[in-house]
């Protein structure tokens, strides 16, 4: 488990070290093909912040070597914004006083009808972390309705034990995300302070049980601000290393959710601006050319369009991140607030004319056991 490996590594030394990286270690490592994890930690420090145009430009060159001027299109599809958790930064926590709201087969069938209307082949499946209501037996009943109509399915709910994993395979689930939230113990237990969320070890170990029980694709991230995100990045990228070593027949995501500052909700105890987010986007393509980098509708129009071409592989449009959301109940609360409002032809229009192909279906389960 990733846990004996983390064991090894202590928070603040780690924030000394990449703190403490130079510009030599920066075009060290921009000089080699290979990059190490030390040679990711130089190129997140603040030392490669005047080098980020080099970073664009290697990474726009990486990116288009390995995907091709390709950009995946996918939607979240939120089933229940049930959630018996605590979690000081998100709108569906346990102690917000918000109508619950989870889909029924027949609106779930109104959902993927609109979700089909656009064109989407990919859907990102997203539940609150409830157990009893929005556990297996749900998803036991609704994974066989939404298979019938995507190509690609994503699951982001709470942390399973691996049998429960293994059974989400064999019902056609290609990829399945967990986000740590941040690496960072102490904190994660004071953002986390109810619920089987709290248990920061059972989580970090998810990917584990993931990887373990055959899924295709594992999604990993941190939500960057929550704590210092260079840091939180740099054990992001720990983890991801270890998880290629073991679980080699997967592929791997990562994503970009980041807290900013605004009235009434939780400040980030590190603020990452749009230019160190395209600073932390190079790194990550400078650092791993096979991983899928995904972008979604949290960040504003002028972000996004202006990012296609520097390493991102994946693009959400049109998202609604409240259940019913597409078609059922527009008006619910959402779990956090769209920047991009977007359609997704508006979206493809965009891609296309940065001389990029929009790809709504890149998958098939031939594929799948081709591989193996």
């Amino acid at each position: 488990m990733f846990t004996e490996t983390f064991k090894k590594y202590s928070w603040e030394q780690e924030q000394v070290s990449l703190y403490a990286k130079t510009a030599t270690d920066v075009q060290n490592a921009l000089r080699k093909n290979k990059r190490s994890y030390e040679d990711f930690k130089a190129l997140i420090s603040p030392a490669a912040s005047p080098f980020l145009e080099h970073m664009a430009l290697l990474s726009h060159q990486e990116t288009k070597k390995r995907f091709g001027k390709t950009i995946q299109l996918y939607a979240p599809l939120y089933l229940s914004n049930e959630c018996q958790n605590i979690c000081t930064y998100c709108g569906f926590s346990l102690d917000n006083k918000i109508p619950r709201k989870t889909l029924t087969t027949v609106e779930l069938l109104q959902e993927i009808a609109a979700l089909k209307e656009m064109g989407y082949q990919h859907v990102l499946l997203v539940t609150g972390e409830a157990q009893q209501l929005v556990g297996m037996d749900y998803f036991r009943k609704m994974l066989p309705v939404v298979k019938k109509h995507f190509a690609h399915i994503a699951m982001e709910v709470q942390p399973l034990d691996a049998p429960n994993y293994q059974e989400l395979h064999a019902l056609g689930v290609n990829a399945i995300l967990v986000y740590q939230e941040t690496y960072h113990e102490e904190d994660y237990k004071l953002h986390h302070p109810k619920g089987k969320k709290s248990n920061f070890v059972y989580r970090l170990e998810a990917p584990d049980r993931i990887g373990g029980a055959g899924i295709h694709k594992i999604g990993l991230g941190a939500l960057l601000g929550l704590d210092d995100w260079r840091t939180d990045s740099a054990f992001t990228a720990l983890h991801l290393q270890y998880l290629e070593k073991y679980y080699w027949r997967s592929k791997f995501s990562i994503s970009f959710p980041r807290l900013r500052p605004h009235v009434g909700g939780l400040e980030p105890k590190s603020v990452i601006n749009d230019r160190e987010l395209v600073q932390l986007i190079c790194a990550w393509r400078l650092f791993n050319n096979d991983l899928e980098l995904s972008m979604s509708t949290r960040e504003c129009e002028t972000f996004r369009n202006n990012i296609i071409k520097l390493g991102i592989t994946s693009i959400s449009a049109g998202s609604k991140t409240n259940p019913g959301g597409y078609a059922v109940a527009p008006q619910s609360l959402e779990q956090f607030e769209i920047d991009d409002n977007r359609s997704p032809e508006e979206i493809a229009h965009v891609i296309r004319n940065a001389g990029y192909e929009p790809v709504w279906k890149d998958w098939d389960l031939v594929l799948q056991h081709t591989s193996l």
